[in-house]
């Protein structure tokens, strides 16, 4: 299944890869608790499904990331695109509980939120 997001604010691909980083995930996304830890493209999260190991990669025009250990093989990107940025999510199945989708649902526009705040011309990710 696929999930998308669209966030009106305007941000290259080096600013997306600068500024969405591991460490502020949280800053970023409400439904991303806590960074338990973290080693350059690579840490450990607690989030609204539990605690998840989480994968970034650079990609063009943004980031990937991706939870490895989830049972759904969920990712998601970030990237700039022409009128705004994008948040698109994926998860491996056609089908799923709607509690589960709508949990989903609900990441990706946590997501457009905090991006619409960070990404704003006057936002700033510590």
């Amino acid at each position: 299944m696929e999930f998308y997001a669209d966030v009106p604010v305007t941000a290259s691909a080096e600013a997306i890869q600068a500024r969405v980083v591991i460490p502020a995930l949280p800053r970023l996304c409400a439904s991303v608790d806590t960074v338990i830890e973290h080693a350059g493209e690579r840490g450990r999260i607690y989030c609204l499904w539990g605690e998840f190991t989480v994968e970034r990669q650079l990609i063009r025009q943004g980031v990937r990331f991706a939870l490895p250990g989830c049972p759904n093989a969920l990712a998601w990107t970030i990237t700039g695109e022409e009128g705004g940025v994008r948040v698109h999510c994926t998860i491996n199945r056609p089908r799923h509980e709607p509690d589960f989708i709508e949990s989903i649902e609900a990441f990706v526009a946590d997501w457009a939120a905090g991006l619409g705040a960070a990404l704003a011309p006057d936002g700033a990710v510590a």
